[in-house]
């Protein structure tokens, strides 16, 4: 009788295991063919809008119609020179400037709301009055960005061309607590460079941390009851059961979260500025998403050494120092935690 060899049985079982992966895949894809359906949408988007785009890339190194390199000229970094160092640099790096200081001051002033938010919601106990609460919080994320924007205006002011300026609610708290100048009283505080940016990045935190918020409530709900009792048990306090179970708990999410949010650091959508600026504050509203629709298609038109190539390559930069950013940040997570992005 042949003896029994544990090599030769695990070898057997692998090449068994090979054999039928792909039928077993199939079985797979069978089972929840339903689910598979349900991302042929959304990897359509992804292709028409994320991917194929990607294809245009080559078009800033090229002088012609964007799109269309088989027929233009081979420019190389011509224009990539034009913007970083040329007639244009001076508008690209303010432009580059504000998007970092906007993205900084939302990501140090709005990370953490959305988490005291959550802190907030976990800590009610009636049920119909926290979800009354929770929805009024999520309300202002579904309005739209033209809706939000108007609603910005009429805050600081009020009027038409013909009636001119009237004071708005903001105008006239600002004047009460002594911020406006006095060449600013007869003014539309939009238009003032050094209001700009509080008021976009309290009008960001108010219309998106409580919908940004249902991802930390998650987390804390998901910490296990016993760790609050055990913490009170022990005699800690409400702040103690915060700063040593509920934090403790929520790491993982917070890291995966911030990652994230480092990574749109440089990701400022041109929709909000061009509704929200005016020309007297156009030196802290421009970003790189403005400068990029105002060089890209037919916007190009109104400078005579323009080009729509400027926009794909500008566009090319905060796209690379992204992806740098979640990079740098997925490397430190991993260095001092357990938790990363990939």
């Amino acid at each position: 009788m042949a003896a029994f060899n544990p090599n030769q049985a695990d070898e057997t079982v692998l090449e068994e295991m090979e054999r039928t992966k792909w039928k077993r895949v199939g079985k797979e894809l069978l089972k929840d063919w339903r689910l598979y359906v349900l991302l042929i949408p959304m990897l359509v988007f992804l292709i028409c809008f994320k991917y194929l785009p990607i294809a245009n890339i080559v078009s800033g190194f090229h002088r012609g119609k964007i799109g269309d390199v088989t027929e233009s000229e081979w420019y190389g970094l011509y224009w990539a020179k034009t913007i970083f160092t040329g007639n244009f640099a001076g508008q690209f790096w303010r432009a580059f400037r504000n998007t970092f200081v906007n993205s900084m001051y939302g990501l140090i002033f709005g990370f953490p709301i959305p988490i005291f938010i959550a802190l907030l919601f976990s800590e009610i106990k009636c049920t119909w009055y926290r979800s009354i609460l929770q929805v009024l919080t999520y309300l202002p994320h579904f309005l739209s960005t033209v809706v939000v924007t108007l609603f910005i205006t009429l805050w600081c002011y009020e009027g038409n061309s013909e009636l001119g300026y009237q004071p708005g609610l903001l105008f006239r708290m600002f004047e009460a607590f002594g911020w406006l100048k006095q060449n600013e009283l007869n003014t539309n505080i939009l238009g003032t460079t050094r209001f700009f940016r509080p008021i976009y990045q309290v009008s960001g935190i108010w219309q998106g941390s409580g919908y940004s918020s249902i991802v930390y409530f998650a987390a804390v709900l998901a910490i296990s009851p016993t760790n609050y009792e055990a913490a009170r048990i022990d005699g800690a306090s409400k702040m103690q059961q915060i700063r040593y179970v509920t934090f403790p708990g929520m790491a993982p999410t917070l890291t995966i979260m911030l990652i994230m949010r480092i990574g749109q650091i440089l990701n400022i959508g041109y929709e909000k500025i061009i509704l929200m600026y005016r020309e007297t504050s156009w030196e802290t509203a421009d970003v790189v998403s403005s400068f990029v629709y105002r060089y890209s298609g037919k916007q190009a038109g109104f400078e005579s050494q323009a080009s729509p190539q400027m926009g794909v390559i500008a566009d090319l930069m905060n796209s690379l120092i992204a992806m740098c950013l979640v990079l740098g940040a997925n490397a430190i997570s991993r260095r001092v935690s357990d938790t990363t992005l990939f």
